[in-house]
């Protein structure tokens, strides 16, 4: 559609649909029956730098993304290129508006990211995960298989297959959940002990 950026060596598959203003890098790979919405920006560099004593030098990327078969992507999307190898998205995956994906993200099939996402550099997802809006994950984790991790949590530590996950740090969502729970009876049980006085 109008305004869209198709860089050098692009592959693109069948029965694609680039909607307005959609920015593909060079050497960025696409599948089949793949959506991508308004906005959205594929192959950006990924934020790779050195702190030098004066200054950040950038680190060149020279991977780049590959978006596997019936892929559907949200507006205004931001999908960083590998350093060294590829950003992977698998096939099958939805992922909402606003998501980022930093560099070397290897995201599995069938995966559902509503939106605000942000995934650090060098983490993977298996496939079949759930996450809900606004979950960050810091760099080089991995969650398993099956795995949901619900809305607003921060994920700093790798999480095990078929596990739901809540929370700043994520943990497991039921005993996150008693922590809350216990958190909020708190003044009563001050208010109570001060009454004692």
């Amino acid at each position: 559609m109008p305004g869209c950026y198709i860089g050098n060596h692009v592959i693109i598959g069948d029965n694609c649909i680039l909607h307005p203003n959609v920015v593909i890098y060079d050497r960025c790979e696409i599948g089949n029956n793949v959506i991508i919405h308004a906005g959205s920006v594929i192959g950006s560099d990924g934020f790779y730098y050195k702190n030098r004593k004066t200054h950040f030098e950038q680190f060149q990327s020279c991977g780049n993304v590959i978006i596997h078969d019936n892929v559907h992507i949200g507006a205004n999307c931001t999908f960083d290129k590998g350093v060294t190898a590829s950003t992977i998205i698998g096939k099958g995956t939805v992922i909402d508006n606003q998501v980022h994906l930093a560099h070397d993200v290897v995201i599995g099939e069938n995966c559902l990211f509503a939106s605000g996402n942000t995934i650090a550099g060098c983490s993977t997802i298996g496939n079949n995960v759930t996450m809900w809006g606004q979950v960050g994950v810091s760099s080089d984790v991995t969650i398993g298989d099956g795995a949901i991790v619900q809305a607003q949590s921060g994920v700093a530590e790798n999480i095990p297959a078929g596990k739901v996950y809540f929370g700043t740090p994520a943990g497991d969502a039921k005993h996150k959940l008693r922590e809350i729970f216990a958190t909020k009876q708190l003044p009563s049980l001050i208010h109570k002990l001060y009454d004692k006085d």
